[in-house]
This record gives C-alpha cells, sequence and structure tokens, in this order.
C-alpha cells in the first residue's frame, strides 16, 4: 500500500493495487469525502453529483439519471463514462479511453487532419480531467430550444433552436451556466460518442441501430410515409434513448469535432432524410458560420 498525504490540503491518497487509488479529503465543514479511483476514472459515477441549483427528478445511473435545473426546468441526464469500455480516443491514434471518439462507420484514416479532427485543448482537456474525478458529465435531455426571453433551454414540447450557426452554438452553450462549480459548453466529438457508447452498452441502441439505421429511434423521412416535419422536443417515448429524447433524427447537431481545416461536424441526422443514410453514428459537416432549419445543438455540463 502506497501512502502520501498533503498537509496544506487536507487530503489522504492510498493506493491499494495498481492503477486503483483512493482519496480522501475533509471538507471546510469537516465532512469527509472518499472517491475510488480506477484507471484514472472514479467509480462513483453510481452516485452522480448533482450541481447547486439542480434536483434529481427521476431515473438511476444506469437508466438515465435526470436533474432539472430549479430557475427554468431545464432537464439534463448523467452519462456514466466510468462504466464504458475503454474503445475510445482522444488522440485519433490510440483507442484506449473511456471519454472519446469512436470509429463506427468508416476506415483507419477517418480521424486524421484531412478529414475528423479534435485537438486535445485546454478546453477538452479540463472536460476529461472532470470526466475522470467524477466518472461522468451530463447532457441535456432535449435538444436546446429558446426560451421566450431568448434563452437556452432543455425542455420537452417546443420546437428546437434551428437556424443557429456553429459558432453561435457554441457561445450560447458557454453561457448557460459558468461558475466556481459548474461549467457548460457544446458537446465535442468525444462527448456525443461517449454517449453513443452508453446507449451501446445499456442495450438501449444496438450497434446496427447505431452505425446502419436508427428508423425506430427517431424523426425520420422513409419510404413507407410523406417526407416529415420538424417535431416538437421529446414528442415521442420510443424516440428516448436511456432518457435523452431525439438523439437521432429531427434535427441535426452541432458538435466541436472538425473536418479539415474549415468545416465543424454535425450529427444524428434530421427529418429530411433516412434513417439508413444518417443514422446516429453519422458525421456530416458544415461552415461554422452557416446555419440551417435542420440544425440544432444540446449542451453538456462538467462539474468542476
Amino acid at each position: 500500500m502506497h501512502f502520501k498525504k498533503n498537509v496544506l490540503d487536507e487530503k489522504i491518497e492510498l493506493e491499494v493495487e495498481n492503477g486503483i487509488i483512493i482519496k480522501i479529503s475533509k471538507g471546510t465543514s469537516g465532512e469527509i469525502t472518499i472517491k475510488v479511483m480506477k484507471n484514472g476514472y472514479s467509480t462513483n459515477y453510481v452516485n452522480p453529483p448533482i450541481p447547486e441549483g439542480y434536483k434529481h427528478v427521476c431515473g438511476k445511473w444506469n437508466d438515465g439519471f435526470v436533474i432539472e435545473r430549479l430557475s427554468d426546468g431545464s432537464q439534463f441526464v448523467w452519462i456514466p463514462v466510468g462504466s464504458l469500455d475503454s474503445d475510445g480516443t482522444l488522440d485519433g491514434e490510440n483507442f484506449l479511453e473511456k471519454f472519446g471518439r469512436r470509429n463506427y462507420r468508416e476506415g483507419d484514416d477517418i480521424f486524421s487532419c484531412k478529414h475528423f479532427h479534435e485537438d486535445l485543448n485546454q478546453e477538452l482537456s479540463e472536460q476529461f480531467e472532470s470526466v475522470k474525478k467524477y466518472g461522468g458529465f451530463y447532457i441535456s435531455r432535449y435538444n436546446i430550444s429558446k426560451s421566450s426571453t431568448g434563452k437556452p433551454q432543455s425542455v420537452k414540447g417546443v420546437i428546437p433552436w434551428v437556424d443557429i450557426s456553429f459558432n453561435d452554438a457554441k457561445k450560447t452553450a458557454l453561457t448557460f451556466e459558468n461558475n466556481e462549480k459548474v461549467k457548460s459548453d457544446l458537446p465535442y466529438g468525444a462527448a456525443q460518442d461517449s454517449v453513443l457508447k452508453w446507449a451501446c452498452e445499456t442495450g438501449s441502441m444496438t450497434f446496427t441501430e447505431i452505425v446502419m439505421d436508427s428508423t425506430n429511434l427517431g424523426n425520420y423521412t422513409n419510404e413507407r410515409k410523406s417526407p416529415s416535419k420538424i417535431a416538437v422536443t421529446g414528442s415521442r417515448e420510443e424516440w428516448c434513448v436511456n432518457k435523452i429524447c431525439d438523439l437521432t433524427g429531427n434535427v441535426n447537431e452541432w458538435t466541436q469535432e472538425q473536418h479539415g481545416n474549415l468545416c465543424r461536424v454535425i450529427r444524428g441526422g434530421d427529418y429530411r432524410v433516412p434513417a439508413d443514410i444518417c443514422p446516429a453514428a453519422f458525421r456530416d459537416y458544415d461552415k461554422p458560420c452557416r446555419g440551417s432549419s435542420y440544425t440544432g445543438f444540446r449542451i453538456a455540463i462538467y462539474i468542476k
């Protein structure tokens, strides 16, 4: 057993075996916190942290733990990254991370500077550290919509916020939460694929549904009916995956992943196209200054 103590921080760290660390800390009010870390990720993902100003409304950590912001009713779902298989990538080369992008559909060179890439910059690095520390992150339960006062919200029964460029979606996501406890952002590809991986590992989506045909999981156009139109958020229970609604279909979603030097990646497909052309794992892209009537976004929340 390896033992370290930092008197200034009032923390004790125990390494009980290779790769497993127990961290014991004393809070300002004298409370004791114990965290178990394995392979760098906290195993406390089974007890999701609830940020100040939110309440738990339904679900468990492994089937959709939903929290709601008291100020406006916006809902978010916990993604227990610490429970996932380590087959994601942050550098585009090594597929060894729980939190990371997955190569679902293309060849070995899909993650490269000429195709799809994502730099491990300071912002993403901070999010990665948060995910490891707490075992996961939150994603908006619904596509983001605009409140009557023009503010972003994640609520049921409204038309998603579309006709928004990547640049404006990014700015909007950053304003949702930014305090000493939590920070919000537009999801990176690492977050988006971690959500899909969790859906697959829990059996809420099959690998085939993610990669080949998401017809039964979202608002798409198909041969058996006339072209669809955009639906309000959370319109059908069968289009919810672990309580995350409209994860595929209805509207595309901006992410911070990049394609080439100029474009940003959009994911999930939309109501205008068949699900076997643009399933959940499909990557499309557009210039960051452009918006469209079929592209929206989600917001991710990370605990500091």
